[in-house]
């Protein structure tokens, strides 16, 4: 053993940290914000050779700078283990093992993300998937753009109060970024501006899948309210298709004629490409049951355009190709 005085700070850290495996392994083995947080990913690594082996960045304070390099190539201190018992050194076998399937994963999940396009279908990688339409008729003028690697921001003004709040609903659950800015002749009724945004949301849906590479595809969801319960099941097939099974009781919500909520999903299906069944297991109030099915659409499409890891971006159909027929 060294001198004393000869001792380096980062010596006497590791001369104490092997005093204190058994507490050294117990806080490892558990999961910890260290693993992901301020000292990302700092390791301590067990060799069968029986030398305790901690990455030097570890030794820093958590103001210290720290990325997925310095997992993998971070300078190794080493220091041999010859107080140990044989129940320790069993530990530290076992420990070895996990570390070194620990970074096999990590580098997998590495390589499988970096294949993922996270971008939008013009190829920027920065403003994530995005798609933008203007709808302009002698009966309305409709802007929508949607991000689909959103946060839960929207901005919407139809015209049309209970429009606006449904919209709100499709980018607080899907954590879409929604915005829809609609002027139409709402003072005749609100069928024209009801149905060119559905018809806009779902060109802008189009545009923002692109090739729909790596997508999960398919969405199932059933969302309660209350004593309303809604079942969403979809599929980015690029064939479009309704199934729509809803009993709306009243034939207004304040002003909004509730039948305008079938013909809303059937426009958005028909320019999105999207296979979409609704269902009602139950419900009595008209309020719950169309909000029960707008976040229950919002959560199903959410899962449908995120991406799969395990498939690498492939487009998941076993044609090759998913595109609006």
């Amino acid at each position: 053993m060294r001198h004393k005085k000869d001792y380096r700070w980062t010596d006497r850290v590791l001369y104490y940290c092997v005093k204190k495996v058994n507490d050294v392994v117990s806080v490892l083995a558990r999961p910890s914000p260290l693993l992901v947080g301020q000292t990302n990913r700092s390791q301590i690594v067990f060799h069968s050779n029986m030398e305790l082996s901690v990455s030097s960045h570890r030794l820093c304070n958590s103001s210290c700078s720290s990325s997925s390099s310095l997992l993998f190539n971070s300078r190794i201190i080493k220091v041999p283990l010859v107080s140990l018992s044989n129940h320790h050194q069993h530990k530290l076998l076992l420990f070895n093992r996990l570390h070194h399937k620990l970074n096999t994963t990590t580098a997998a999940s590495m390589e499988t993300q970096s294949a993922i396009p996270h971008a939008s279908h013009n190829g920027s990688s920065i403003t994530g998937r995005i798609g933008e339409v203007k709808r302009v008729t002698k009966e309305t003028n409709v802007h929508v753009k949607i991000n689909l690697d959103g946060t839960g921001v929207a901005e919407n003004n139809t015209g049309i109060p209970f429009l606006d709040h449904m919209l709100d609903q499709l980018a607080s659950h899907g954590l879409f970024e929604v915005h829809v800015k609609a002027t139409g002749d709402i003072h005749i009724d609100d069928h024209h501006t009801n149905e060119d945004v559905a018809l806009a949301i779902g060109t802008a849906l189009l545009q923002a899948l692109g090739d729909r590479k790596g997508i999960n595809r398919f969405g199932d969801f059933s969302a309660p309210l209350d004593e309303a319960l809604i079942h969403v099941a979809l599929d980015l097939s690029g064939r479009p298709h309704l199934n729509y099974d809803l009993q709306i009781p009243t034939q207004r919500v304040g002003t909004y004629d509730t039948q305008l909520v079938e013909h809303f999903f059937q426009s958005l299906a028909n320019t999105s490409g999207m296979t979409l069944h609704i269902r009602q297991l139950a419900g009595k109030n008209s309020h719950h049951i169309i909000e029960a099915t707008f976040k229950a659409f919002a959560r199903a499409l959410r899962q449908a355009t995120e991406y799969d890891l395990r498939r690498g971006g492939s487009i998941p159909s076993s044609k090759g190709v998913l595109s609006r027929s």
